[in-house]
């Protein structure tokens, strides 16, 4: 089980260079801390918040909406951006979604870092949540796709129903405006994904409009990357990546 303190939200402060962290729908920043602190300890000035409704008990989760998230995501990045020159946005699942809306919206992210970024789910009754939730509150929780064993990423143990109508929500929006993103691009995927469907990763890929991206296969790591396997490709790679990125972005 993941500590309490791991699902805290994390802050730190660091250089000129920003990374905001998006964690995963019913999630919570225990998928990303590892990620987060390697950051931060790279010299990065690191914000994960928690998301509203998560962290909590999932029932939050059924009276929240997708605005709740992005607002939330939107006002971490507007205050890195006050003491930063350049931000970056990573995202996990949902989180990949919420850092497409960002750079949507934001001309001035600097580059996304997506691990299995969702604009669907592998379950074929997801869909149908806009009715399910009238008829049951929450299904079988959808955590810990993780193929290391031990491992716990803070998840709910159910799935809230009208939570998962909202996050439908969300992504019809971001899917509607990917050819706004033009920002830099690494975007990790696993070989083996239980929760979000490859489509996902190809969709993002087919319609945004950047033309700088950089595509990692995840071959020993299910849907929570960055706890699994292949996290240390994920933090290795990312960091290239922001380096790069960053310095051909204050040329």
């Amino acid at each position: 089980m993941a500590l309490p303190d791991q699902m805290a939200p994390f802050h730190a402060p660091g250089g000129p260079v920003g990374v905001l962290f998006c964690h995963g729908f019913t999630g919570s920043p225990a998928s990303l801390r590892g990620w987060a602190e390697q950051t931060a300890e790279a010299g990065y000035t690191v914000s994960l918040p928690v998301l509203p409704g998560h962290a909590t008990v999932w029932q939050e989760l059924n009276v929240t909406s997708w605005r709740d998230w992005y607002d939330a995501v939107d006002a971490e990045y507007r205050s890195l951006r006050e003491t930063c020159d350049t931000v970056f946005v990573a995202g996990l699942s949902m989180g990949g979604s919420l850092a497409l809306r960002l750079a949507q919206h934001h001309t001035d992210v600097a580059g996304l870092l997506l691990v299995n970024p969702a604009l669907g789910a592998v379950d074929p009754l997801a869909r149908f949540a806009g009715v399910l939730k009238y008829l049951v509150p929450a299904t079988p929780s959808i955590g810990n796709d993780i193929a290391k064993e031990g491992v716990d990423e803070g998840a709910y143990d159910m799935t809230p129903v009208a939570g998962v109508h909202e996050l439908h929500k969300l992504w019809a929006d971001v899917r509607s405006c990917l050819d706004l993103v033009t920002c830099p691009i690494a975007l990790f995927r696993s070989e083996v994904d239980n929760v979000v469907p490859g489509s996902s990763s190809d969709t993002v890929l087919r319609l945004v409009s950047s033309d700088d991206i950089t595509e990692v296969r995840l071959a020993n790591s299910y849907h929570v990357a960055t706890l699994d396997h292949d996290a240390n490709l994920i933090v290795e790679t990312s960091l290239q990546f922001i380096e790069r990125v960053a310095a051909a972005h204050t040329a």
